[in-house]
């Protein structure tokens, strides 16, 4: 994800944080870097110039050539005026309340993933306690009715459908249903062409006329960079726009459909799709995707979604195990089995602070590939009491799994050290209060059980630029 321009701003402010002090060169040089890094990126001429002369103009100023820290104060700089260029802030859905019916118009050319990703926005709003009512009025592109049902079926969500060749009569229709039957959402999934034509736009405006939505979304796909930018604009003069979905994001190594949007159309990104399951697809958060752009992670975003994957009585009872010295072999590979559910590799090392620029795929996996089938290869009674593990047993383990006894007596020594390490650091606060400050953390933002470490991801939220920074160093 950005991997591009996220790797030539790495570089750019590793140069420049190495200097003891910045001249007008200095920035004039850095600057002139990320126009260069920007237009690569394929971001909007007019975004590109409105960025540099702001950003020259700021970092020549007294606050950064006379700082303590110049190296910070430019990053933060640069960081602000990405965030701008994001959107500034997250931006909500404007829906109406359960006691009535809210319609949420989806568009897009064929291609972008309309469909995808109106069944990932309805499986989202039904995870968030509204009743979404998936309505299928595509009715040109061969099997989009079925594909649409199929999606419904799959996260529990109904689909509207007819047998009527009328899209405006189907939309129209899909509201009446749902009136009836208590859905408070209608996500109406609408044709889309391979180009912008009158047809097709003449078709939506009938349909946004007779359905009258809260929210108008344009779904485009992020690898086509201002191309999508040109997209967003036609449908915005036909049609009003209220936002804007890029699915693909997890593909896109430039980030210039991102960085362009906002600035040119005046539309906010709402969401992103991240992936090709119905979870991989995150609100747009601009501060966080700032943070990703400039190779600081995306630490909120990381804790969120350990949270969102561990099970919180689980890791309750996980906790009150660790703290009785009953931590098993079994809860080992559980764990191995979680960080999975987190998502790729790739995608965990991109929130990582300091670690954005690293390819998964070159990384050495083979250990924790071999942990994991070594524990698999034991028998539960041998999960549950390791020391019943004698050479026998050791030697049987070690041919199921494809290792040698040597790593596994490595795996249950390390578990040995793993449990003894867990037992101490679970029952002394006053421990787990240093490693939160080692780590450049308040140790009040020691959540619960649950999450990355029990961080507490509002305290991360209300952390300034500057610390982030100290916190992603640390972290390296």
């Amino acid at each position: 994800m950005l991997e591009k321009i996220t790797g030539t701003f790495s570089n750019i402010f590793r140069k420049i944080s190495g200097k003891a002090t910045i001249s007008e060169k200095n920035i004039e040089d850095a600057v002139e870097e990320i126009k260069m890094a920007l237009l690569e990126a394929d971001v909007n001429l007019r975004v590109v110039r409105r960025f540099v002369n702001s950003t020259i103009e700021e970092a020549k100023g007294e606050k950064v050539l006379k700082s303590v820290n110049p190296g910070q104060q430019f990053t933060k700089i640069i960081y602000d005026k990405m965030v701008g260029m994001l959107g500034d802030t997250k931006q909500d859905l404007h829906l109406k309340g359960p006691d009535t019916q809210s319609v949420i118009l989806m568009l897009g050319l064929q291609g972008a993933g309309k469909t995808t990703a109106a069944h990932k926005l309805a499986a989202r709003l039904k995870k968030e306690g509204r009743k979404p009512l998936l309505a299928a009025c595509d009715l040109v592109r061969p099997a989009a009715v079925e594909q649409l049902s199929q999606l419904g079926e799959k996260i529990g969500v109904p689909v509207y459908k007819e047998n009527s060749k009328d899209a405006v009569k189907n939309a129209k229709d899909s509201i009446d249903f749902a009136r009836k039957n208590g859905y408070d959402t209608i996500i109406i999934d609408t044709a889309g062409r391979l180009q912008i034509d009158e047809a097709m736009m003449d078709e939506l405006v009938r349909v946004k006329k007779a359905t009258d939505p809260c929210e108008v979304l344009l779904v485009a796909d992020a690898m086509t960079g201002q191309n999508a930018v040109d997209i967003a604009k036609s449908f915005d003069e036909q049609l009003g726009l209220t936002g804007v979905i890029l699915t693909k994001f997890d593909s896109d190594a430039r980030g210039g459909a991102a960085l362009s949007l906002k600035t040119i159309t005046g539309k906010p990104i709402l969401f992103i799709g991240t992936g090709e399951k119905t979870e991989d697809f995150e609100v747009f958060h601009p501060e966080r995707i700032a943070s990703r752009i400039l190779g600081m992670g995306d630490v909120v975003s990381l804790v969120e979604k350990a949270q969102e994957t561990v099970d919180q009585e689980e890791a309750l009872k996980l906790q009150k195990k660790m703290q009785r010295n009953e931590f098993t072999l079994q809860d080992m590979l559980e764990q191995f089995q979680s960080v999975k559910k987190m998502g790729s590799m790739q995608s965990i090392l991109e929130m990582m602070p300091g670690m954005s620029g690293i390819d998964a795929s070159q990384m050495d996996m083979s250990g924790m590939k071999k942990q994991e089938a070594i524990i698999q290869s034991m028998t539960y009674k041998e999960r549950m009491n390791h020391l019943i593990i004698g050479p026998s047993r050791r030697k049987r383990i070690a041919k199921g799994s494809g290792t040698s006894v040597a790593e596994v007596n490595k795996l249950i020594k390390q578990f040995e050290k793993t449990k003894l390490m867990m037992k101490k650091v679970s029952r002394n606060r006053g421990l787990q209060g240093r490693m939160m400050n080692q780590m450049g953390l308040d140790p009040s933002m020691m959540g619960g059980a649950g999450g990355l470490g029990g961080l507490d991801p509002n305290a991360l939220k209300g952390m300034d630029m500057n610390q982030l920074q100290d916190l992603a160093r640390r972290l390296r």
